[in-house]
C-alpha cells in the first residue's frame, strides 16, 4: 500500500538535508523505528548517515534520564556525510527524552512529543517542576504535542490485544507521522512488520494499522502546516542496501573467504559493540562459514589462530577490553606468521568505561599493545560502508604478507548505517595466497623475496609437514632456536615484512589544494565531520585542505612530505591525541590537536570552529 497520496493543501519545501532524532525509553523501540526510518529514506533515494545512542544498562528505570535511548539520522543529497550536528526535528516519547536532548536541538526546531507521557509522575522523574509543553519554556521551538497513547488505543480498539500490547505499538504511530511529513513510503516498513511478526499475525496487523493511523493523522489534522521533500543523492547505477558498519565487516569477511576459495572461521566472544559481527555471521553459517562463540576472548582468538594454522581464512572481533585479553595470542600469531583479521570496535574506556558510547582511544593499543618486538598491520575504517572495504583489504594483506591485521572501527561506525553499493565481482581485489615451493625445497620459514611472507601450509598437506608455535624459530627451517643472532635476524625480518606493506598503500588523496595554510589530518570515524567542516571553511575563502588515513601502521609514505607543504597541521580525534603523538614521532612535526573524549563523535561545527580559531591566529 502506498500512502503517498495527495491530500489537503499544504506547502511543500525542498531541502538539501535534514536531521531527525528519535528519543525515548529503551523499551519504546527507539532503535527499531530509527532503523526503519533509515531504510525508508534509503529506498526513497536519499543519502543518509545514522547515529544510534543507547544506555549501557539492560533496562534502566522507565522514565529516568539514565534510561533515554536515542537514534539520530541525517538524510538528503550527497552532502550528507555525518548524522548531523543538531537535529532539526526531535521526536520524544516522554519528558526524560526531552530533558536529555533539548540542548542539542536547533533553535526554531520542531519538537514532536507524546503528550500523554507528560504526567506529573513522568515530569518529576525528568526533573521538571511544570509541564514544558504548556509553561512557555519551549517558546524558541515549534512544539507539537500529540496524545499518542490515546490515539494508538483508539486505532486498536476491538483488536483483542491487552493494553500493554497496544501501547507497545505507539512508536509506529509517531513513525507514520514522520513518513507523512517527509513524503516517505511505508511499503518497506509494512513488509518488515509482516516478516518480524509472521508468527503473531495479530501483532503484525496491529503495528501496521498503527503506522498507517499515524500517517493519516498527520494528513488530516491541522497540526502540520508544511511537508518537506528531500533532494535525492546522485548515485552510481547498481544494487544498494543499507548496512551498519558491523554488517559490512561481516560481509567483507565472507567475501574474502569466497575470493580465496577457503572457509571462513570466525571465533569471537560477545562484547558490546562488536557482537553484531558475530550475530550477522551466525545467520550465514554453512559449510563455508564457521562461527564459534567461545567462552572468553582468549579462547576466541586462539581458536581463530588454529583456523589459520588449518589453512582457512580466520578472523576474530572484539572491543577494547577484549583486545587487551587477546594481546598475548596476537604475539603468537605474529611469531607463527599466520594470517589473521582482528576487528576492534572501539568504545569508551578504560575498563568497562562507556560500553555503548564511541571513542578512538585504542589506536596506540593497536599499534604497540603487545609484549616484545611485535609489529603488525593496523587499518582504520572511515564510515559504516567503508568497514566493508577496509576489512576486505585487511584480509587481503593478512594473506599476502602472512601477518595479523587489526581493523579499527568504533561504536559510531559499527551501529551507524549508510547506503552501500554492492560491488561487482570484477570490482573486487585479487585474492591469492603466495605460491608454494616444491616439497623438496620447502622450509616452513623460507621467504617470498617480494613480501618476505613464509609459505602458508597446513596439516595434512602432503610434503609440507612442519611444526609451529610460540618459541623463536630458526631462519628458514623454522626449528626452535635460542641463538641470539638468529633472534635478532628474525625480529628484523618480521618488522621488515610489515614495513613492506607500504607498497600496498595508494597515493594519499588531498581534499583541497596541495599546499596552504592548514592541513586537517584525520583517521577513522572523523572522516565525515572533517570533510564537511573543511568544505564549509573553503566556501568562505579559507586556505585549508584535508587528508584521511586508512593505513595507520605502516603509514602512507607520502604523508610526511604532504604535511610539510602546509604552515600548520590539525589532527581532530576522539581521544587525547594518539595519532598526533604518532605523527610527531614519525615526522618530527608539532601538529595541533582537537580532542574530544565524551563518548560522542566529533561534529563538523566543532572542527570548523577550531579551523577558524587557528587561521585567525587565536
Amino acid at each position: 500500500m502506498n500512502k503517498n497520496k495527495p491530500g489537503r493543501n499544504v506547502s511543500v519545501s525542498q531541502l538539501s538535508s535534514v536531521t531527525v532524532r528519535f528519543a525515548g525509553d529503551s523499551g519504546d523501540g527507539i532503535q527499531l523505528v530509527g532503523s526503519q526510518f533509515a531504510n525508508a529514506t534509503a529506498i526513497a533515494g536519499n543519502d543518509l548517515s545514522t547515529l544510534p545512542d543507547y544506555p549501557a544498562e539492560i533496562r534502566a528505570p522507565a522514565g529516568s534520564l539514565a534510561g533515554v535511548s536515542g537514534f539520530q539520522i541525517s538524510f538528503g543529497d550527497d552532502s550528507v556525510l555525518t548524522p548531523g550536528n543538531k537535529p532539526n526535528v526531535l521526536m520524544v516519547m516522554n519528558p526524560a527524552a526531552l530533558a536529555v536532548n533539548l540542548k542539542s536541538l536547533h533553535k526554531g526546531g520542531v519538537i514532536i512529543a507524546n503528550s500523554d507521557a507528560f504526567t506529573p509522575a513522568g515530569l518529576e522523574k525528568a526533573g521538571y517542576a511544570a509541564n514544558p509543553l504548556e509553561d512557555g519554556s519551549l517558546a524558541n521551538y515549534r512544539v507539537i504535542g500529540v496524545p499518542v497513547n490515546a490515539l494508538t488505543e483508539g486505532a486498536l480498539e476491538g483488536s483483542g490485544l491487552t493494553r500493554a500490547q497496544v501501547l507497545k505499538c505507539k512508536n509506529f504511530y509517531l513513525l507514520g507521522m514522520l513518513y507523512w511529513m517527509y513524503g516517505l513510503g511505508m511499503e518497506v516498513t509494512l513488509a518488515w512488520i509482516n516478516t518480524k511478526f509472521k508468527k503473531a499475525p495479530e501483532l503484525a496487523a496491529a503495528n501496521g494499522k498503527v503506522l498507517m493511523a499515524g500517517y493519516d493523522y498527520a494528513e488530516t489534522t491541522e497540526i502540520f502546516d508544511a511537508r518537506f521533500q528531500l533532494k535525492k543523492s546522485p548515485v552510481a547505477p547498481g544494487k544498494y542496501r543499507n548496512l551498519t558498519g558491523n554488517e559490512a565487516a561481516a560481509y567483507a569477511l565472507i567475501t574474502a573467504a569466497k575470493l580465496l576459495k577457503k572457509k571462513l572461521f570466525y571465533g569471537s566472544y560477545p562484547i558490546t559493540p562488536a557482537s553484531e559481527i558475530l550475530q550477522t555471521l551466525s545467520k550465514h553459517r554453512s559449510k563455508d562459514v564457521v562461527v564459534f562463540q567461545a567462552e572468553d576472548e582468549i579462547a576466541a582468538i586462539c581458536a581463530s589462530i588454529g583456523g589459520a594454522f588449518a589453512g582457512e581464512l580466520a578472523a576474530t572481533g572484539t572491543s577494547g577490553p577484549g583486545l587487551s585479553l587477546k594481546s598475548e595470542a596476537l604475539g603468537l600469531a605474529v611469531i607463527a606468521e599466520l594470517p589473521l583479521v582482528v576487528v576492534n570496535v572501539q568504545r569508551g574506556g578504560p575498563s568497562t568505561g562507556l560500553p555503548t558510547k564511541t571513542e578512538q582511544s585504542d589506536l596506540l593499543q593497536a599499534v604497540y599493545g603487545r609484549h616484545g618486538e611485535c609489529p603488525l598491520v593496523v587499518l582504520a575504517a572511515s564510515s559504516p560502508a567503508d568497514c566493508f572495504n577496509t576489512t576486505l583489504e585487511a584480509a587481503r594483506i593478512a594473506v599476502k604478507y602472512m601477518t595479523p591485521v587489526i581493523v579499527l572501527s568504533n561504536s559510531y561506525l559499527s551501529n551507524g548505517s549508510e547506503p552501500f553499493r554492492i560491488p561487482k565481482l570484477s570490482e573486487l581485489p585479487k585474492f591469492q595466497a603466495g605460491p608454494l615451493p616444491a616439497p623438496a625445497e620447502y622450509q616452513s620459514f623460507m621467504r617470498d623475496p617480494e613480501t618476505l611472507a613464509r609459505p602458508w601450509t597446513w596439516p595434512g598437506l602432503a610434503g609440507y609437514e612442519h611444526r609451529v608455535g610460540g618459541l623463536e624459530k630458526a631462519e628458514g627451517t623454522g626449528a626452535i632456536s635460542y641463538d641470539p643472532e638468529n633472534h635478532e635476524r628474525m625480529t628484523a625480518l618480521r618488522a621488515d615484512k610489515v614495513a613492506r606493506v607500504v607498497g600496498e598503500i595508494p597515493p594519499t588523496v588531498i581534499n583541497g589544494l596541495a599546499e596552504g595554510d592548514l592541513l586537517v589530518v584525520g583517521w577513522g570515524s572523523t572522516y565525515g565531520a572533517i570533510a564537511t567542516a573543511v568544505s564549509a571553511a573553503r566556501k568562505v575563502g579559507m586556505n585549508v585542505s584535508a587528508v584521511h588515513i586508512r593505513h595507520i601502521f605502516p603509514m602512507p609514505p607520502d604523508l610526511g612530505p604532504i604535511m610539510r607543504r602546509f604552515r600548520k597541521v590539525l589532527v581532530p580525534e576522539e581521544n587525547s591525541g594518539q595519532l598526533r603523538m604518532l605523527l610527531r614521532s614519525a615526522h618530527m612535526l608539532e601538529p595541533l590537536g582537537l580532542n574530544k573524549v565524551q563518548g560522542q563523535p566529533l561534529n563538523s561545527d566543532e572542527i570548523l570552529a577550531r579551523i577558524h580559531e587557528i587561521l585567525r591566529g587565536n
